[in-house]
């Protein structure tokens, strides 16, 4: 196993981010923003929770919110978050919200639903044509009010640039994670996952809900093996290996790995190997060579071959722009 990175973030200037408090807006959806992006010594993030204007607005669930900001820090704000709110299926937003969501997308700010806020970001048309998820509950209802939409419901969060969805409010955390990935690194991610005792990757084609008729109860024991598997990235894991970790057949570990987690067993162990790989590029000074040898990946010609795949970047590329002042 490589060794313990100690976490650093470089100087920069503070991100900007706007968490925006409709009528009916979920507790859990707007504090997952707010807490992930919490202004620290860790995180280069200021935050403003707003409403379409100061002052008070009733929220679900029994909880109203008090808010300090009103509708100009969409104008601030370099990343907006809409948290879901009660019936979005009712009534649009008011239109002044909807003009100054439209308004901070045009000049380059990010808009971010976590839940039914994509009714929201529909309801500005920055959606039309493109890939976006809610709450499983409530897909067929955004596919049937915004019909340009191309609504996929069996996602945790879609990431079409500008614009990011998210399903129900435990993938918000994931969606939060995948930003922070992009803006500062995997290392940094993975800091703020470990703060939040939560899953440091998901991938957002993982499936939101997965009916089953008879409940298997393997969930600790593959939970289990990844985290086995996390410490053991250098040797050599298979499909068999894995799978006689968790006692279980080949055939059924593969198939309920994909329902866990999104990705086939040996996707997921190459993802994690690129996850560590990014993380000692970030906070090591560390060869490529020995960096791939670190992760399993033998060769540094193999770890560049699947650096280039997975994010269409090369190694050397990814540390000159991760470890940019520091």
């Amino acid at each position: 196993m490589p060794p313990r990175i100690l976490f650093l973030v470089p100087a920069s200037p503070l991100h900007r981010v706007a968490v925006l408090v409709l009528e009916g807006a979920k507790p859990l959806d707007v504090g997952i923003p707010a807490q992930v992006f919490t202004t620290r010594a860790s995180m280069p993030y200021e935050v403003r929770v707003c409403g379409a204007a100061p002052g008070l607005v009733a929220g679900g669930d029994g909880l109203s919110y008090y808010v300090a900001h009103g509708i100009d820090a969409l104008a601030w704000a370099d990343i907006i978050f809409v948290p879901g709110y009660r019936h979005p299926d009712r009534e649009d937003p008011p239109q002044a919200v909807i003009d100054a969501l439209i308004a901070a997308h045009n000049r380059g700010a990010r808009l971010a639903a976590i839940s039914t806020g994509a009714f929201a970001l529909a309801a500005t048309g920055l959606l039309d044509g493109k890939r976006a998820t809610t709450h499983w509950h409530y897909t067929r209802a955004l596919a049937a009010k915004r019909p340009l939409v191309r609504v996929d419901a069996n996602v945790l969060f879609v990431d079409e640039g500008s614009v990011l969805t998210s399903a129900g409010a435990a993938s918000g955390i994931d969606l939060c994670l995948h930003i922070l990935r992009g803006d500062l690194g995997v290392s940094a991610s993975n800091h703020a996952a470990r703060r939040l005792v939560a899953a440091p990757y998901r991938s957002g084609g993982q499936a939101q809900y997965v009916p089953r008729s008879v409940p298997e109860s393997l969930g600790e024991r593959f939970a289990a093996t990844r985290e086995w598997a996390l410490h053991r990235l250098g040797e050599h894991l298979t499909l068999e290996v894995l799978a006689r970790h968790a006692a279980v057949s080949p055939r059924t570990f593969s198939r309920r790995f994909v329902e866990d987690t999104g990705y086939t067993p040996m996707q997921w162990v190459m993802r994690a190997r690129i996850d560590v790989a990014r993380e000692l590029l970030e906070r090591s000074q560390r060869g490529i060579e020995q960096i791939a040898a670190d992760v399993g990946l033998g060769t540094g010609a193999n770890l560049r071959l699947h650096f280039q795949r997975i994010l269409d970047t090369t190694p050397s590329e990814y540390r000159r722009t991760f470890t940019q002042g520091q």
